[in-house]
């Protein structure tokens, strides 16, 4: 627990702490961008070493290993030091949620993931269910390994989406795999290989409440997993349609007409048209006093005779 503790700082100050600095994500990001950077590391490590004794040992070649000559008197070193590694990775992985100051939004998601590992392989290797166990943590752990790999790439560039629909067909088909081998081993299986006695020190727990609290447990596991992924991509797809939607320009309110204010007339009006149109054959000197008279600046009189042309071009 002290050897994966020692890893997780030093992962964190030397690789993930750079990129973020380079990065400048969020807080937000940033917590779930370390999350995926020590995930991502582990399942691939875990990945590669399970796949390895699975290659070595040879259980993939026949399913009957999983149930056959049960309980296995013999376990390999390197099998033990791997369920003993994991067990002690996800328990270092509590307190490091105090240490890595996750959000408080994400604790309950983070301690009921590690909880349900915690469960799972510590069952798996207290009941003497190793080949079992190996076989489905090994197929799992790539599937996340995937999914926290492209997390990492798509914090830079949300543009990288492709890759999660690659994730999603492989999440389906392990829920399936893992359920499959499940029913076979638990409900056929060691159903016919049943002992009459159970003997915890002989690692005997081949009798039917065992195999109906595995299997149970299993199967809703599964189950939640698969409630959540659905969730998840009907939430994306709801945004992704959300997004498709023009928004409605709003409508633009109607311009209301000014009154007019009382005691102010136009500046220009038929009024002024009229008497200007009559005082134009009136003597130049009249016309100085109309026009004196009524104060306009800006008197339009295009289409006056020339005579009034004039004489507005004079008292300009």
């Amino acid at each position: 627990m002290l050897v994966a503790i020692k890893v997780h700082a030093v992962i964190q100050e030397c690789i993930l702490d750079k990129i973020n600095r380079y990065l400048q994500l969020s807080k937000p990001e940033q917590s779930k961008f370390n999350e995926s950077g020590q995930l991502a590391l582990f399942y691939l490590f875990s990945f590669i070493w399970g796949a390895s004794i699975l290659n070595a040992e040879e259980f993939t070649m026949n399913l009957t290993s999983f149930w056959k000559d049960y309980p296995f008197s013999r376990m390999l070193f390197q099998e033990k030091f791997f369920y003993i590694c994991q067990i002690a990775y996800w328990l270092h992985a509590l307190p490091e949620l105090y240490f890595q100051e996750v959000q408080k939004e994400d604790i309950p998601r983070q301690l009921c993931y590690i909880c349900l590992y915690i469960t799972h392989i510590s069952g798996a290797y207290i009941l003497n269910l190793q080949h079992l166990g190996l076989i489905l943590v090994v197929p799992h752990y790539l599937v996340e390994f995937i999914f926290h790999a492209l997390r990492l790439f798509y914090f830079p560039d949300e543009n990288m989406q492709k890759g999660f629909i690659i994730w999603a067909l492989l999440f389906i088909m392990v829920r399936l795999l893992t359920l499959t081998v499940s029913v076979l081993t638990f409900g056929f299986g060691l159903a016919r290989a049943e002992s009459p006695g159970f003997s915890i020190a002989d690692g005997n727990f081949n009798i039917l409440p065992v195999r109906i609290g595995c299997l149970s447990a299993v199967c809703s596991t599964q189950a939640w997993m698969m409630w959540r992924f659905v969730n998840f991509q009907l939430k994306k797809w709801r945004e992704h349609v959300k997004d498709q939607i023009p928004e409605k320009k709003p409508a633009n309110p109607k311009k209301k007409r000014t009154k007019k204010e009382p005691g102010k007339q136009q500046p220009f009006c038929s009024d002024y048209i009229c008497r200007g149109f009559l005082f134009s054959f009136l003597p130049p000197e009249e016309s100085f006093r109309f026009f004196s008279s009524l104060q306009v600046n800006n008197f339009i009189a295009v289409k006056f005779p020339r005579r009034l042309c004039f004489q507005k071009e004079v008292l300009l």
